[in-house]
């Protein structure tokens, strides 16, 4: 029964996340492990019905996995960071970099406007990879409050996001002076 499950709903979502770790400069070796990790998580779940985007479930796995290596990893060796130093992404221009962190700023703020409970819950799941479960042991809520704190936290975002978009004249930071 399961692995019908996996081989319907998970399964057509490896090679995007594959490709996701290629591009994220994961060996081979290392994405197969990482992969190979998710689907032994997967399939030691006493059940999958509480999984309602199996892709999206399968890509946060992946994802946290690779963060919890890359955070266990004591010593990273000199030449690979001198090969990811001398990685230039040929999209960045003066422009993205501005236009990113006028963005990072705004989210920031919006972030800062979030009950306290609600802002950690999606720091924790969506900066640090925590799952569900880890986060509500560290606020010691349940985990459907976790998931009710990130979802109307991301929804919120999302509408004020929005709505300064329409906005033809945003307000400028408090605090900001400009020069000409």
């Amino acid at each position: 029964m399961r692995a019908a499950w996996v081989a319907r709903s998970v399964l057509p979502h490896e090679a995007g996340i594959r490709l996701w770790l290629r591009r994220a400069h994961v060996s081979d070796a290392e994405a197969d492990d990482l992969v190979q990790e998710a689907y032994c998580r997967i399939s030691a779940l006493d059940a999958v019905d509480h999984i309602t985007r199996p892709g999206a479930y399968f890509f946060s796995m992946v994802r946290n996995l690779l963060v919890r290596r890359l955070r266990q990893m004591s010593v990273v060796q000199f030449e690979t960071i001198a090969e990811i130093e001398a990685v230039v992404d040929p999209a960045a221009d003066p422009e993205r970099e501005v236009s990113a962190r006028i963005d990072y700023a705004r989210l920031h703020d919006m972030m800062a406007t979030l009950p306290e409970r609600t802002r950690r819950a999606i720091e924790l799941r969506r900066i640090e990879g925590l799952s569900q479960r880890e986060i509500a042991t560290e606020l010691g809520v349940p985990e459907g409050t976790v998931e009710n704190l990130v979802h109307r936290g991301i929804r919120a975002i999302v509408r004020s996001w929005s709505e300064i978009d329409t906005d033809p004249a945003p307000p400028a930071r408090a605090g900001k002076e400009t020069r000409t």
